[in-house]
């Protein structure tokens, strides 16, 4: 400890010192364990870890220098013990030096985990500073240690067995496989050149307790990208035990295995990605997921997308042999569906999926090597695997991957699978009954692929099969859906064939669909038409034949056709819809062509996104040039131009590059001219400019479908000003799709355009978004045309929606003022601009890359607004402009940076707008841009936002009110920030608060508005806490606003509680109290605090007028106690500099001290005023006279006022005993003024004052006694008056100080003392009497004249004796605790308890011949006191006064001049004994309070003790022994402890009673 002590004294570095107090931490005394502790927090807590001297010394500490032989033994260090070890471990575990420092590093970590008194918890610390070690050292040290410590780790583990679980156990194995897993990554060639470690760590997964398999999965997965460089070998044997875990229970050890799978080998390791096939059928979803990333890295799972070239796949000869390898089963042929599969269904769909893409890959680079030959024995094999993934027990979508597999690979390798499938036609055609509707259609479309092997005899039998089956009216109905599906796939293929089929099998085929279109549910006739559409695609419909007559074949479908187009089936009329342009591709008729057209059309009011889409690809057919071929249709996957789009996707225009354009359908003969005529004016014509929002929409749909799918057609390339005038017109809807589909559409007309085009739709989009662009064309108003949408302006009156042009008219006849209709109109223009911004945004972002500099003129007009369209209320509005935003903008802090003065003048413009959407996104814009924002950007505009958060706090609308709120704290923040001279350059700051803080005390706390009142103050107030020195010039201001505030920002209804307080009974004074103490705990009176500690003397210059005239002229209770009480607080702190303005001060408090009528008020300014005198130095001149009046005051009987003269006396006072000294005549002379005065309080104050002086100055107090006794001696006599008792005890008071010199200067003083006192006990009032007796007491004591005995003594004995003569009835129990009696003016009982006292202090000044004659008095007192009636307060004084008697002849018999009395003496007492000893001893017995029975013992033990010293022949038992012996007994029974011993100390002191069987003996001794 001493060493301790001494090195804390040299004040060394923490370096130097942290291994001494380290070790002193680990001691094993607790006092030095706890001050090592303390040092260490204390001195060495900033020790820099990474010293090399540090860490070397306390590796030195850790290892010891045991090793060093050529040492001198005394300077030899030996090991650490184990605590001292195990907090440097901690220590070395935070120091890279020491992760660093071989060979000590080693050294310590196999001293932990194998040293011979290492422990548990040493060897977790070894293994995490291993861990840390891997982690942090040097790869050239790591290289050294690396091996080394592996095999300690492997040891360590090896002597763990797994269902080892302590929490040591635990830790340590966590840290020896996160140690094994950073090591794998440091230094790899360690572990690459055996699979050991691989299997130990995948064993470990199996059979290590689950709370451990994370760490080891972590470490697992670390030590993977070892072997990545591993040798062949290796790798092989790897492959094994990936394979064999890849089984396993543990679903850590799948994950590992699949884990490892996609680390070590790439997309082309064909073994690798077999694992992650199987893996794509676990239970566990983790494991899925990774099994599917590791087949498809793109994240598509699979899906049909564009092909990534970037993406090496493995041949798929290659893939399919090693699954042929592990399940050769697959090459056997399937001529049913009744085999069971080889593996689970979602391996087959990862398989077939990842094959697939082995597929395309391959074909790609086939197509540049010139053929696909290579790929058709693969394609063979791939078909086998597909025959068995379409067993009975395989999902639905295990089914339809593999039809469309098949399908895929068919449409690049006919001659393949068209052999392959031409001899499995029942197998194909068990397929067409299908569940799934997808792997029906896939089959059917398989069935008209494989009917192209066939010969033309075989195919028309399988055709009229099919018919046939179609014509059963038993068949089931998902067979029919396959079988009419199927018709039309294979009759489509056959109807071109040389030699054709014959016709009357095609009017079979025909009728039969026909027949199915009209008879059937939709589902059906859906499919029927698609069948005549895949026959249109290769030639025109004939007419159906029926015996001698004919039938147009669209005559005859078309009211079936309406009917099925107006049903709800929207999936049917999807198909019928592409079926009528299918059908119409190679149709001349132009009847046919315009009852195609009608049908199409007829759908212009669905409200179904997919039906219009549908229908837009029908007018695409129509229209010609659709770049698709019918085998592209008839013989992929294809499904329709719509869904190949994705709709609404962005890159729409380059949708359909993957299909051949070569077979476009070219117009030849014109016959397709009034076709496209006739849809150019039914679009422009009718629908573009419909008056209903649904035929807009599907105008719109179709006409981005023919700009999309045909826009290289010559007639759509001479419209296209017309489109892009109707899309701008469209970009105005409200309609979210319309908008949508009009900026698409934009968008490929400006990639269509040349450049004039370009430019002038830029600047239309441009106009559009500022605003300044006009509509060219109107749409004529009808009745039940919607203005608004259904609830965007509420209800109407009698509650019914208010949207359309009739209804608005109503509601404005309703309410009698027509021209509101004026209104409406203005009010849905501005929806419409709105609308048309966010059109023009979509359209924008579009086009905004591709336009380049011819945007850069109109950048400071877009980029403003564009900010605040980003923070529209409606949410599409907000989406649209961020995507043009991003187009627009490559750096949007840059950008905004650059435009920062053009952007806040528009929000700042802006959030004075009449539309409330506007001010809105202002606020919000303003919000966020300010943020973090320097002085010298924002604070030209600061003045301003100030002013337009605090306006939209008042808006009318909640939003902006809202908006507003978050505005007001952005620029809280900001302003707080700014103002901070903390946080900015003190220049700035002192700027930033010239420009807000005046703005706010004007403007904001005087506002009306309560929210913007309350921001005000709070910001205000955060000024004040962090402005500093910059709030210095603003002082005045600021405070003279903040006092005004306490009042006029007070809840009025104290006002109203003030004006009624006297009718509730409510004092006045208590509620003034009440509203000062809110208004001090206000935020106001908080920045006045904050406001004092930077006054400096010189602000006091332009403060001190400022609070001169609040003295004057303020009102308002508080604001006026805040007026003083901030004079106070500002005189205590400036301290001596108030001086200059002290005597102005001082006058105007003073007035308002004398002219307040509130005793707050008057307090509050006196005790300005009092702070003023002090710090100022006013009053040192007059402690003589001020001193006498704060003394005497200070016994006030208001507590509240007396509290005040005890603060001014300890305030102007260093010592009592010294002041009270210096001006004691001054404060006599004016306590003697105030008892000869006619006020009972002056009286009684100042008799207080005189106890005081005595109790503070004792003898000191005697040169001056005379003037205060002569007063006290004139005022006691005559008529009692309330607090009268004061003069009592002042004149025991000072008797008990001056009664020396009261006695030299006249001997009769104490008589008339007395006499005076006794006079006094004589008196009735309770009070008056107690006092009396307590200040005789005093009296007595302290003169200790023996004559007072006789003069007293008859007095106190008739007092007692009258008492008991007056209450001969039942006293109170002795066993009732004290109570205070009543405190009446006029009560006759008499204090026993003070009368024993008094009897007391007389036995012991009283010579012994005069209490011998008082003996029986004295003798009889006692035993009346003692008696059970009386109280036990009683007896106890009267055990206290019979042992003062006791200790008297006590000194008597010892005294050998008083020989004389010593008989009379000792008989004195044998009498007392006898007749008294019974009375205490009874009282024990009887009454149960400890005190007294503590008092009763010690009053037994004293006379017993006494007894001893008295001659033999006064001895006698008195009956004392039975009943002691009883009373023992009891108390020990009872377990009294206290009274058993002072009984035991009793009889052992005595010698007189021994204890004999449990029966006490009387004895002699």
């Amino acid at each position: 400890m001493g060493i301790l002590n001494v090195v804390e004294a040299m004040e060394l570095t923490p370096e130097v010192v942290y291994p001494l107090y380290l070790a002193a931490s680990a001691d094993s005394q607790e006092a030095v364990a706890m001050r090592g502790d303390e040092l260490l927090k204390k001195k060495a807590s900033g020790a820099n870890f990474d010293d090399p001297s540090l860490i070397k010394r306390l590796f030195l500490l850790f290892n010891g220098s045991t090793g060093a032989d050529s040492d001198a033994p005394d300077s030899k260090i030996a090991p650490a013990n184990s605590a001292l070890k195990a907090r440097l471990m901690s220590v070395f575990c935070r120091s890279i030096t020491a992760a660093n420092s071989f060979p000590s590093t080693l050294q310590c970590i196999f001293g932990c985990i194998y040293g011979q008194s290492t422990t548990t918890r040493l060897k977790q610390l070894g293994m995490e500073f291993t861990v840390w070690v891997f982690k942090h050292a040097k790869l050239n040290q790591l290289n050294l240690m690396g091996p080394l410590i592996l095999s300690g780790i492997l040891k360590t583990l090896d002597n763990y067995s797994s269902s080892e679980s302590g929490t040591n156990a635990k830790d340590t194995k966590t840290f020896a496989f996160q140690a094994i897993g950073l090591l794998a990554k440091r230094t790899p060639q360690l572990f690459r050149d055996k699979v050991d470690m691989a299997a130990r760590l995948f064993d470990a997964l199996k059979l290590e307790a689950p709370s451990l398999r994370f760490t080891i999965q972590e470490a697992t997965v670390s030590i993977a990208a070892a072997y990545k460089a591993a040798s062949i070998t290796v790798l092989k044997d790897l492959e094994t035990l990936l394979l064999e875990n890849l089984k396993q229970e543990q679903s850590e050890v799948r994950f590992c295995a699949l884990r490892w799978a996609s680390i070590l080998f790439d997309l082309q390791h064909c073994p690798s990605r077999f694992l992650c096939m199987l893996g794509a059928a676990d239970p566990k979803l983790d494991i899925r997921e990774m099994a599917l990333e590791g087949l498809f890295p793109s994240h598509d799972n699979g899906q049909p997308t564009h092909h990534d070239i970037s993406l090496k796949y493995p041949k798929l000869a290659d893939m399919l042999t090693y699954i042929l390898k592990q399940r050769p089963e697959l090459l056997e042929p399937i001529e049913t569906r009744e085999q069971k599969l080889l593996f689970p269904s979602e391996t087959y769909v990862a398989m077939i999926k990842f094959l697939l893409k082995c597929f395309e890959s391959e074909k790609l680079l086939s197509e540049t090597d010139g053929g696909p030959s290579e790929l058709s024995s693969s394609v063979k094999t791939m078909c086998l695997l597909l025959d068995h993934a379409m067993a009975f027990e395989g999902s639905v979508e295990l089914h339809a991957c593999a039809s469309r597999a098949l399908v895929a690979i068919g449409s690049y390798t006919p001659q393949v699978i068209i052999p392959h499938y031409a001899n499995k036609l029942p197998w194909l055609k068990q397929l067409l009954s299908h569940v799934d509707i997808d792997t029906r259609e896939t089959a059917a479309r398989l069935l008209g692929m494989a009917s192209s092997g066939l010969p033309t005899t075989a195919a028309s039998a399988l055709i009229s099969e099919l018919v046939s089956i179609s014509d059963s009216c038993k068949i089931r109905f998902d067979y029919h859906y396959g079988a009419v599906s199927a018709i039309g796939y294979i009759m489509a293929d056959c109807i071109c064939r040389t030699p054709p089929i014959p016709e009357v099998l095609l009017q079979s085929v025909l009728k039969c669909l026909v027949d199915v279109v009209n008879s059937e549910n939709a589902t059906l006739a859906s499919i029927a038409m698609q069948a005549l559409g895949h026959i249109g695609l290769r030639v025109p419909l004939p007419s159906i034949a029926d015996n001698s007559t004919t039938a147009d074949i669209f005559m005859a479908l078309q009211e079936k056709l309406r009917k099925l187009l107006s049903g709800d089936d929207t999936k049917a009329i999807q198909k019928i819809a592409v079926s009528l342009g299918h059908v119409c591709i190679k149709e001349t008729s132009s009847s046919r062509l315009n009852i195609a057209i009608d049908l199409v059309f007829s759908l212009c009011r669905s409200k179904v996104e997919d039906v219009l889409f549908a229908a837009g690809e029908a007018l695409s057919f129509l229209w010609g040039t659709v770049p698709v071929t019918a085998d592209t249709i008839l013989k992929t996957n294809y499904t329709s131009l719509a869904m190949s789009s994705n709709y609404l996707m962005e890159n729409m225009s380059t949708s359909l590059t993957g299909y051949n354009s070569n077979g476009m359908t070219e117009d030849t003969d014109g016959s397709r001219a009034s076709v496209r005529d006739a849809i150019t004016r039914k679009l422009f014509d009718s629908l573009l400019y419909s008056q209903r929002k649904e035929e807009r929409c599907a105008g719109t749909v179709w006409l981005l479908s023919l700009t999309m799918y045909c826009g290289h057609h010559a007639t759509i390339q001479q419209m296209l000003p017309e489109i892009q005038e109707a899309f701008s017109h469209l970009l105005g809807e409200q309609n979210e799709l319309t908008q949508e589909l009009a900026s698409q559409g934009m968008s490929i007309v400006y990639d269509l355009g040349d450049a004039s085009m370009k430019k002038n739709l830029v600047n239309a989009l441009v106009n559009a978004l500022t605003a300044s662009g006009k509509r060219k064309r109107a749409i004529k108003l009808v009745e039940d045309s919607e203005v608004f949408q259904e609830g965007a302006i509420g209800e109407s009156l009698s509650g019914g929606k208010l949207s359309t042009y009739k209804e608005l008219c109503n509601m404005a006849n309703e309410m009698g003022q027509p021209d509101l209709i004026y209104k409406f109109m203005d009010l849905a223009n501005h929806h419409a601009s709105l609308h048309s911004k966010r059109g023009a945004a979509f359209g924008f972002s579009k086009i905004a890359k591709q336009a380049g500099d011819a945007l850069q003129p109109h950048l400071n007009v877009l980029i403003p607004r564009l900010v605040r369209y980003q923070y529209d209320p409606d949410k599409n509005v907000q989406d649209a402009m961020a995507h043009i935003w991003k187009a627009l903008v490559e750096d949007s802090k840059r950008t905004i940076d650059e435009h920062f003065d053009l952007i806040m003048d528009d929000l700042l413009t802006q959030c004075g707008s009449r539309l409330w959407r506007t001010r809105e996104a202002s606020c919000l814009a303003l919000a966020d841009i300010v943020q973090g924002r320097k002085f010298n950007q924002v604070g030209k505009h600061l003045k301003k936002v100030w002013i337009a958060a605090f306006r939209a706090m008042d808006d009318i609308k909640e939003t902006v009110r809202n908006s507003g709120d978050k505005l007001c704290r952005t620029v809280t923040s900001l302003t707080i920030r700014l103002c901070d001279v903390n946080l900015t350059e003190v220049s700035d700051s002192r700027q930033a608060m010239d420009v807000v803080l005046p703005y706010l005390l004007k403007e904001g706390i005087l506002s009306t508005v309560d929210t913007v009142r309350k921001a005000s103050i709070a910001v205000v107030m955060k000024l004040a806490k962090g402005a500093g020195v910059a709030l210095r010039p603003h002082l005045a201001d600021l405070v003279s606003c903040m006092l005004e505030s306490l009042s006029s920002l007070e809840d009025q209804g104290l006002n109203y509680v003030e004006l009624h307080a006297t009718n509730i009974g409510l004092k006045t004074e208590k509620l003034e109290n009440l509203r000062i103490s809110i208004a001090k705990s206000s935020p106001m009176w908080e920045t006045l605090d904050q406001c004092i500690n930077v006054v400096d003397t010189v602000s006091l210059e332009s403060l001190v007028p400022r609070l001169a005239q609040m003295v004057r002229a303020s009102v308002g209770l508080n604001t006026r106690v805040g007026v003083a009480s901030f004079i106070g607080l500002l005189v205590q702190k400036v301290g001596i500099d108030i001086k200059p303005f002290a005597n102005t001060l001082l006058k105007l408090l003073f007035e308002a001290v004398k002219e307040e009528k509130s005793a707050a008020l008057k307090r509050a300014f006196s005790s300005a005023c009092a702070l003023v005198l002090k710090h100022a130095n006013v009053v040192s001149g007059y402690y003589a006279e001020i001193l006498p009046v704060i003394f005497i005051s200070r016994f006030e009987d208001d507590k509240n006022l007396s509290g005040i003269f005890e603060e001014l006396w300890e305030e102007n006072t260093s010592g009592e005993q010294i002041t009270l000294q210096l001006y004691m005549r001054e404060i006599i002379s004016l306590i003697c003024d105030n008892i000869s005065s006619s006020s009972w309080g002056s009286k009684k104050k100042a008799a207080q004052a005189i106890c005081k002086l005595g109790e503070v100055l004792g003898e000191s107090l005697s040169p001056c006694h005379q003037d205060l006794l002569i007063s006290l001696m004139k005022e006691l006599p005559g008529r009692l008056w309330e607090g009268k008792e004061a003069l009592l005890y002042a004149l025991g008071a000072l008797s008990k100080s001056c009664h020396q010199a009261i006695s030299k200067e006249d001997p009769k003083a104490a008589g008339a003392i007395l006499d005076m006192l006794c006079s006094a006990c004589t008196k009735k009032v309770k009070k008056y009497r107690e006092a009396a007796l307590l200040s005789l007491d005093q009296v007595i004591k302290a003169f200790g004249n023996h004559e007072f005995f006789n003069m007293v003594f008859p007095l106190l004995f008739d007092m007692c004796s009258s008492a008991t003569s007056d209450k001969p009835g039942q006293a109170p129990s002795a066993n009732d605790s004290a109570k205070p009696d009543c405190d009446g003016k006029d009560d006759s009982s008499v204090p026993r308890e003070k009368v024993l006292d008094c009897v007391t202090s007389c036995i012991h000044v009283a010579n012994i011949d005069d209490i011998l004659e008082q003996k029986n008095n004295l003798k009889h007192l006692w035993i009346v006191s003692l008696s059970p009636e009386l109280s036990w307060t009683v007896k106890v004084s009267a055990f206290l006064s019979i042992n003062g008697l006791c200790s008297r002849i006590h000194d008597i018999l010892l005294d050998s001049r008083l020989a004389s009395l010593h008989a009379n003496t000792a008989s004195l007492f044998h009498e007392l004994f006898c007749s008294v000893s019974p009375k205490v001893a009874e009282c024990i017995a009887t009454v149960k309070i400890a005190q007294v029975h503590v008092s009763a013992s010690e009053c037994l033990l004293e006379m017993i003790t006494l007894c001893r010293e008295l001659p033999s022949t006064f001895w006698t038992d008195a009956g004392l022994k039975d009943l002691l012996a009883h009373l023992h007994e009891r108390l020990h029974r009872g377990k009294c402890e206290s009274e058993f011993i002072w009984m035991k100390a009793c009889y052992v002191v005595t010698g007189k009673f021994t204890m004999n069987g449990g029966t006490f003996l009387w004895s002699r001794p």
